[in-house]
């Protein structure tokens, strides 16, 4: 899936006015990603998806995640991107949904792994179109 087509879908699934609202949320997603998975996990994902998205999970190789609840993933979230936490899950859930589209099932599992069962609710498979 190629960046504009990523953002475009993560625009329309969180119904959000413009395309840049969509990369700030995808970026402040991925940053945060990156932050509670394993370093080397980040780096495999950021392999399947276009380079200019991808560098939001890199920097971290060969670091453990961060374990951190998804209440507190919502907020580093919302912190990242300037807007309430309530927003930002449905930036989160908006920017998953994408991505579960845009990887192999196989390294969506792979991340998947990385995440404790409060966090399911990310992993909800939803089609986009």
């Amino acid at each position: 899936m190629k960046r504009d087509e990523f953002l475009k879908h993560v625009q329309s699934v969180a119904q959000l006015d413009s395309r840049e609202e969509a990369e700030r949320a995808t970026r402040a997603t991925f940053e945060v990603l990156a932050e509670r998975i394993v370093g080397n996990e980040a780096k495999d994902l950021a392999s399947q998806l276009p380079q200019e998205l991808g560098q939001y999970l890199r920097g971290r190789e060969g670091e453990n995640g961060q374990a951190f609840s998804l209440k507190e993933f919502y907020q580093r979230v919302a912190d990242k991107e300037g807007v309430e936490p309530n927003i930002a899950a449905m930036h989160v859930r908006a920017v998953f949904t994408v991505l579960q589209q845009a990887v192999t099932p196989g390294e969506f599992a792979d991340v998947r792994a990385n995440f404790s069962p409060d966090y399911e609710e990310l992993f909800a498979v939803q089609n986009i179109s």
